[in-house]
């Protein structure tokens, strides 16, 4: 059952988390409540910007799709990896592999396209205010948006068109606790040179431009804000900008870390690289909503309202 000789394998066998698969059953529980508390965040957050007329701000706009772009991630994998965990539901088909696949791999490039978007809004806003409103318009808005969610899934689109057509004959068990793409391209036949170049590109391209640009924008918002003269006004730039900036840093470095490590991490542990790309999945997530949550008073004000 673990072998096959056709293109298109009717289903794959994710193992989890190899070498925990003794702790799986205590493993999920922080798994679930994390989980919990993504959703209850970033609906939260949905639900108190689409309520409250004053906070139909650009910054805000920006936040809402953050927040869904959030829920589709984990929604796409951790179901499947608590199932996995609590009730051995190890199987997953193919063409399900490879939808998860897509979800995982576009909208986090979709993510990162979102948080440039998110410091540019802070780069006019410091650098510009005069021409906040005028530059960053609804229609604007919407562009920007429709631009991330285009870049995203038009390059991840080949990437799960490749692995579609690779040739299956080895083992068909997935080291991995969901379909990371390099985890199922290395249970391909033949040559998957073509799949090994365009997934590096991609992501190196997504990444390093969208980190280029955003360290960018960040040098001219500290020039900005050290040309202050109240202090006062600088911490508020400070506050305003902190909760992106750590929003920023919890997303990109254990991606990047996760994406490195499927290549050339051959001397880390598989069973801590996996736990760390699970995380990978949940921690962003959980703590987005609670970062802008607690340093944002305008949403902090309307929690309490909202559930009144």
């Amino acid at each position: 059952m673990s072998h096959y000789n056709h293109s298109n394998p009717s289903t794959f066998i994710l193992k989890g988390i190899p070498g925990l698969e003794a702790s799986h059953f205590w493993i999920a529980f922080p798994f679930c409540i994390m989980y919990c508390i993504a959703l209850l965040g970033n609906l939260t957050i949905l639900l108190v910007i689409k309520s409250e007329p004053s906070l139909h701000l650009p910054m805000y706009y920006f936040l809402c799709m953050l927040a869904g772009i959030d829920l589709v991630l984990t929604t796409a994998t951790v179901p499947k990896i608590l199932s996995i965990f609590w009730f051995q539901s190890h199987r997953i088909c193919f063409h399900c592999c490879v939808i998860q696949m897509f979800f995982i791999h576009g909208f986090s490039a979709v993510e990162s396209g979102v948080l440039l978007a998110m410091a540019f809004d802070r780069y006019v806003a410091i650098c510009k205010p005069l021409h906040y409103t005028n530059m960053l318009t609804n229609s604007v808005i919407a562009k920007i948006g429709l631009a991330a969610v285009v870049r995203g899934i038009g390059l991840m689109t080949p990437l799960t068109c490749l692995v579609s057509s690779l040739y299956y004959c080895r083992s068909n068990i997935i080291f991995h606790s969901y379909c990371e793409h390099m985890a199922v391209v290395k249970l391909a036949c033949g040559d998957t040179t073509p799949n090994n170049i365009y997934g590096i590109t991609a992501a190196t391209f997504v990444v390093g431009s969208d980190s280029i640009f955003i360290t960018v924008s960040y040098i001219l918002i500290l020039r900005a804000v050290m040309s202050l003269s109240s202090k006062e006004a600088r911490l508020k730039s400070f506050g305003t900008c902190g909760s992106h900036v750590c929003v920023i840093l919890v997303f990109f470095i254990p991606g990047l870390f996760s994406f490195y490590t499927q290549r050339w991490g051959q001397h880390i542990p598989t069973h801590l690289h996996i736990l760390l790309a699970d995380l990978y999945l949940l921690v962003p997530p959980m703590l987005n909503p609670i970062i802008y949550g607690m340093k944002t008073k305008q949403i902090w004000e309307h929690v309490p309202r909202l559930f009144c």
